[in-house]
């Protein structure tokens, strides 16, 4: 069968069907080599020059990402930071940005600096009111408009194809990090993206021992090239070991955010009545103001909630200290259930209520995870 017959599921199984024409294994190799021979014409007909501008490790992974976003042409870099801030490298003094208020913190503090130290012109709209971007946008001078869906840490679910038709008629491109949907849950490309950012640490990876980012385009036009040069120029390559590892943590991405999603549904539906719980933040409840958006453009609501403990910050931190089963630490995504209290962690000016826990919610037995976040709120 070609691999345009394949369904998404069983191209990230194996590996876009990849066997080794050397050995015949059905892993592919790594390849660790810096620099690739010249032929006697001084030519490289192999097409490989030097690894700060492609290794062979990176070629499968970035072609399965591309299939799966249904995108022309993927990159993948050395951290999701890295794929965040690079398309905005490409941009002069006086262009203009217009990104959501609430997206990745890390982000956000180096895009404000950035904007200040390059002269861009820096706009946010609130994304609780997205309609609100429509009176931010320059015709002519944005360049860049950036979202985040769901967005971190309240799940606000912002509708791509309303931002892109916004965006396209200013004459800018709109970048969706989509790091926590996942192309399993949602392609934007398919409502209009240019461009799509992953943090691939979190779960393209899924198991929490790999740094990458990945950035996936809907058309290999010259902006894309000038973003494979912003690659390479400012070395945010990844290593060929951990290329590979991402890999291999895609070949079984499909299962994991669908037992993921699973199990945040059912703890989402458990907690949005409980006495010690003020409100559930996931888009999978009917309640949620972003549910009938994640419905038109989502495939399923993903792994993240946030809960809002009834007694505030203490009350919050507590919570997070009494678990047992779940993990408190950063980042998300992964196999293992996380919870963090993200005031904590962002700091003066956060905008993240001093009541909430956030959870990445793993592929643990659901019931489990249930009975450690009941145990925790009966300590309150």
């Amino acid at each position: 069968m070609r691999n345009n017959d394949l369904k998404p599921e069983t191209l990230a199984a194996q590996a876009m069907g990849h066997v080794d024409e050397t050995t015949g294994a059905v892993t592919p190799p790594i390849h660790l080599a810096t620099t690739y021979e010249r032929a006697p014409d001084n030519s490289y007909p192999k097409g490989y020059i030097y690894t700060r501008n492609e290794n062979p490790t990176y070629d499968i992974a970035e072609e399965l990402l591309a299939r799966l976003e249904n995108g022309a042409d993927a990159m993948i870099l050395a951290s999701g930071m890295s794929a965040a801030v690079a398309p905005f490298m490409t941009l002069r003094p006086g262009d203009h940005v217009l990104a959501a208020s609430v997206m990745y913190w890390g982000l956000r503090k180096w895009l404000i600096g950035f904007a200040e130290q390059w002269q861009i012109d820096l706009d946010f709209f609130d994304a609780g009111n997205p309609e609100t971007a429509a009176g931010l946008i320059k015709p002519g001078k944005t360049k860049i408009v950036w979202i985040e869906t769901p967005s971190n840490p309240l799940w606000d679910c912002l509708d791509i194809a309303w931002f892109a038709q916004l965006a396209h008629g200013a004459g800018a491109r709109l970048c969706v990090d989509s790091t926590c949907a996942t192309p399993v849950l949602s392609r934007p490309i398919e409502h209009g993206a240019d461009i799509v950012m992953h943090s691939a640490t979190k779960y393209l990876n899924g198991h929490s021992d790999v740094l990458a980012g990945a950035l996936v385009t809907s058309k290999d036009d010259d902006w894309w090239q000038r973003l494979r040069r912003v690659r390479s120029e400012q070395g945010l390559v990844i290593g060929p070991f951990e290329a590979w590892l991402l890999l291999r943590g895609m070949r079984t991405l499909h299962l994991r955010v669908r037992k993921a999603s699973e199990n945040a549904q059912a703890i989402a539906e458990h907690f949005h009545s409980h006495a010690k719980v003020d409100s559930v933040l996931y888009p999978g409840l009917p309640t949620h103001p972003g549910h009938e958006v994640a419905l038109k453009q989502m495939d399923g609501f993903g792994g993240m909630l946030s809960l809002r403990i009834a007694g505030g910050e203490a009350a919050a931190v507590k919570v997070a200290a009494n678990l047992q089963l779940i993990h408190r630490a950063t980042s998300l995504g992964g196999v293992e259930s996380l919870v963090e209290h993200r005031a904590s962690i962002e700091g003066a000016g956060t905008p993240v209520p001093s009541d909430l826990l956030r959870f990445s919610i793993g592929i643990e037995d659901a019931g489990d995870l249930i009975q450690d976040l009941e145990q925790a709120l009966d300590m309150l």
